[in-house]
């Protein structure tokens, strides 16, 4: 009798509520890294987001919240058409004057509610890729499927934001400051989802959880070379440290160019370097004598990637170099040789890594007038296979020049409670 009497109120439930009801789903998500509301990582900012324009895995631009755009002057001036029937997650509806976009060297004008125009200083190609960036009203308000629900913070920091869909499923991300402090939640049970760790242990031993290695081919871990260092000028040297290291050792795949894998303007015909102690050698024994007695030379790195620099250190202890390693909190003001995981551009242009414009964000202090005149070139060029070419180029005399030495597409890893 119980039986049948918990059989109809679950019919009922079922026929009031719907099947929905049920099978709402709460997903506890650790992530690592200190953020503000207004710079959450673009895997949060697109659930809740759109942008004019969408970026595709290989680096190619669609229309997202515009359905067109157009450039009558060689990419000067950027005309945007938004799609029709657009609304906030409130139900109002989106138009031209909602788009909040803010760049110091743009003219903006919305001349009707459904078109929004950029007026650059220059030519500028990859500027749909620029507006691909999630538009939010005030209140982290979007367009997407998912909505924020809650958010706290302290000291600015976001500590747990809640986001809810339509079918009342919710995802709790919860903000830890080191990546051992989100181990420990994720042992406490504070999360059930440990999101994009380098390191999985100790959780590859238990039974009780998946881990799931994801390659970021749009991460680069490399080591950046002072090229103004009077011994790392010496392009030899530079090519000499690069031959020095055995990349097949390391957890993910080979990086061999600066650009992405997937990308439209990758280049894999570039120099690999690939491991040859003998090689290395005599590069080191043709430098001039006043550089090639007993180089020294410090690698910084973080603790993260303590591991990768020991490999790195006794590699170059091999082919004869004096090296050690420096731990660091944060990059610091002054190296030499820099071991770090850069983030590559979802857009081939890589004018502020390598053009020697760039004094605060070319960290090799590059400086190649060829390579400055193929950024130029690409970031003007609108037909996208002359782009490539240009890019091609750039990819090919960059590694020749070797300011930074390319290790490999590191692994991040997913940690989930079966």
């Amino acid at each position: 009798m119980i039986g049948v009497i918990l059989g109809v109120i679950i019919f009922i439930f079922v026929h009031l509520f719907g099947k929905t009801w049920f099978f709402r789903k709460t997903e506890k998500i650790g992530i690592v890294g200190k953020y503000h509301l207004d710079n959450l990582p673009i895997g949060i900012t697109t659930l809740i987001a759109n942008g004019l324009a969408k970026i595709n895995s290989d680096g190619s631009v669609e229309p997202d919240l515009a359905k067109s755009w157009e450039t009558a002057d060689n990419g000067k001036t950027w005309i945007f058409t938004l799609k029709d029937h657009l609304r906030w997650q409130d139900g109002k509806r989106l138009t031209s004057l909602d788009i909040n976009y803010q760049f110091s060297d743009a003219e903006i004008e919305k001349p009707d509610e459904n078109t929004i125009i950029f007026k650059l200083q220059s030519p500028f190609a990859p500027f749909p890729a620029v507006v691909s960036k999630p538009i939010f009203k005030k209140g982290l308000l979007g367009t997407g499927e998912w909505k924020v629900d809650k958010a706290s913070t302290l000291g600015g920091f976001v500590q747990k934001i809640v986001l809810i869909n339509g079918q009342g499923n919710k995802k709790i991300f919860k903000f830890y400051p080191t990546e051992e402090r989100a181990k420990l939640g994720f042992k406490l049970g504070e999360i059930d989802i440990l999101a994009e760790i380098f390191n999985p242990t100790p959780f590859t031993s238990w039974k009780t959880v998946d881990v799931e290695a994801n390659i970021q081919k749009r991460r680069i871990v490399a080591i950046f070379l002072n090229t103004q260092d009077k011994l790392l000028a010496e392009k030899s040297f530079r090519q000499a440290l690069a031959y020095g290291i055995n990349k097949e050792k390391f957890e993910g795949p080979r990086a061999i160019s600066c650009i992405s894998p997937d990308s439209w303007a990758y280049n894999p015909q570039v120099k690999p370097y690939n491991y040859d102690e003998n090689k290395a050698k005599k590069l080191l024994s043709e430098l001039p004598d006043e550089l090639k007695e007993n180089p020294t030379l410090v690698l910084d790195t973080t603790s993260v990637l303590l591991p990768i620099a020991e490999a790195v250190v006794k590699d170059w202890q091999a082919i004869g170099i004096n090296a050690s390693i420096k731990v660091n909190s944060a990059i610091p003001a002054d190296y030499r040789a820099l071991l770090v995981i850069v983030e590559i551009p979802q857009d081939p242009d890589q004018y502020s890594l390598w053009h020697s414009t760039q004094i605060a964000s070319n960290i090799s202090k590059y400086s190649n007038p060829r390579i400055d005149k193929l950024l130029e070139e690409g970031r003007s060029q609108l037909n996208i296979e002359e782009r490539r070419k240009i890019y091609l180029d750039f990819q090919r005399f960059l590694l020749e020049d070797s300011p930074a030495i390319f290790l490999y597409h590191p692994p991040l890893y997913t940690i989930r409670r079966k």
